[in-house]
């Protein structure tokens, strides 16, 4: 009854919901109208542009000739992606639940680090993460039924959590153990000035990276090496071994819809879902 009851409500609420929202809502988290459609693809290609300005700024002869050019163009897309953020929390039902989702967390992130650089210059690099908000080319393609292979892969991933959990416990006790087992056997003379940095030669060596920079001098930390490294191909392919075994447990193709939630902004329901899954929300009849 209580299910019931809060079924009504979202309809009452999104009955209540102003018309000038609603058009907003449509047009920024849809993408069946043409506007809305025109309105990501113009989206899609300033995130672009702006990830290409913050690359190339950071190019020292480009920044040197160009300076002025990109400080006009960051704050240019920022102000725009400003705009924008505000207009989707404007439109939403709950503003605070899509702020706490994954796109509202990137979107607020992705403007941030400018108004941050005006005191600490560095930051405006960051700007790069907004290369995640690229993701929404799935709604935008009509490819969002790869979203539901992306939430097999997560959802195995998050069942087989614990046992990597264990492994990578196991690992870094390992690392701790042969790192300074390598500190005591090859000493300060070999590079091992500390057990700290002969614990960063046990990784390098246990997953067979081999950067080179710190190697055994001695016969036995030598064949100490052999081993670390022999056993780390054994090793390697304990997680994915893990992860595959769950992967194929909890594969399930489903149909996806296209259809954002109004409420948080998610995608990547049931085309046959008339509520939202993560917070609730009346999505509107199936398709």
């Amino acid at each position: 009854m209580r299910v019931k009851n809060s079924h009504i409500k979202l309809k009452s609420e999104r009955q209540n919901i102003s018309p000038w929202r609603k058009s907003i809502k449509e047009i920024i988290f849809g993408s069946e109208t043409k506007l809305g459609k025109l309105f990501d693809i113009v989206l899609i290609i300033s995130i672009v542009l702006s990830v290409l300005v913050v690359m190339l700024g950071s190019v020292k002869p480009i920044q040197l000739k160009y300076s002025q050019a990109f400080f006009y163009l960051e704050w240019f897309f920022t102000i725009l992606f400003t705009l924008e953020y505000l207009l989707r929390l404007i439109s939403v039902q709950r503003p605070l639940l899509y702020m706490r989702s994954f796109f509202g967390i990137v979107d607020f992130l992705s403007i941030v680090p400018t108004y941050l650089s005006l005191f600490l210059p560095t930051v405006k690099y960051m700007l790069v993460i907004r290369i995640l908000r690229l993701l929404r080319i799935f709604r935008v393609l009509k490819l969002t039924a790869y979203m539901g292979e992306a939430q097999v892969l997560m959802g195995a991933l998050k069942k087989s959590s614990r046992k990597i959990f264990v492994f990578l416990y196991a690992i870094l006790t390992l690392v701790v153990v042969f790192g300074s087992f390598m500190y005591v056997v090859e000493g300060s003379d070999a590079g091992f000035t500390s057990i700290p940095k002969s614990m960063y030669w046990a990784m390098v060596t246990l997953t067979t990276v081999g950067y080179g920079d710190i190697a055994p001098q001695t016969p036995l930390g030598q064949s100490i090496a052999a081993f670390i490294m022999i056993m780390g191909y054994g090793i390697i392919a304990v997680p994915t071994g893990i992860y595959s075994a769950e992967l194929i447990k909890t594969y399930r193709p489903e149909k996806i819809s296209n259809k954002a939630c109004a409420d948080c902004g998610k995608i990547g329901h049931d085309i046959d879902a008339e509520y939202c899954k993560y917070c609730g929300h009346f999505l509107g009849e199936p398709e």
